[in-house]
């Protein structure tokens, strides 16, 4: 596992499809700009196929409105076309935006980590490991907060330390 301190670095903003709850397509610089969030925060996923992903998106859906109490919100990214991110919504029901990234781009652009050299960049399942962002976008500019970058597939942050982080960043 890997965690960053906050940086006072501005991320790379992005417009992605969602499949999932809020706007379509959803802009990283319009969620930024609501007064009333404090936090925005990104789970990178590995794949559609990716069990250890959806148990993640299911037991933070499942406590979704702790973030919302927090002025937070979760955005989920998955390297997939916005056709396999629609079957996951409509499998999970999910309160939250879940994005389509079937090229990458966004992925890549955040540094999310790939393993097995070219292997590993042709087969997501089989490379990419997951990553999970909390984003400070009180100024209305995100800044990146924490991150937590998994070094195995399983190897993600509980949804406990994810709501510890946003309450830090709102005690700053």
């Amino acid at each position: 596992m890997t965690n960053t301190a906050a940086s006072s670095e501005p991320v790379p903003d992005f417009e992605l499809p969602n499949a999932g709850a809020g706007p379509d397509p959803f802009s990283l610089s319009a969620a930024a700009a609501d007064p009333d969030l404090d936090a925005i925060v990104l789970l990178f996923q590995r794949d559609y196929h990716c069990g250890n992903c959806r148990k993640q998106v299911e037991a933070i859906a499942d406590r979704y409105d702790e973030f919302e109490a927090l002025n937070a919100s979760v955005v989920s990214i998955l390297p997939e076309p916005v056709e396999r991110a629609a079957e996951w919504q409509d499998s999970y029901d999910l309160p939250f935006a879940l994005l389509a990234d079937p090229n990458t781009d966004v992925s890549d652009a955040y540094g999310q980590p790939v393993r097995f050299g070219v292997l590993g960049s042709l087969h997501d399942l089989v490379g990419r490991m997951p990553v999970a962002m909390v984003l400070g976008v009180r100024s209305g500019e995100p800044v990146v907060a924490y991150t937590y970058e998994g070094r195995m597939p399983a190897d993600r942050p509980e949804v406990d330390d994810l709501l510890d982080e946003v309450r830090a960043l709102r005690a700053d």
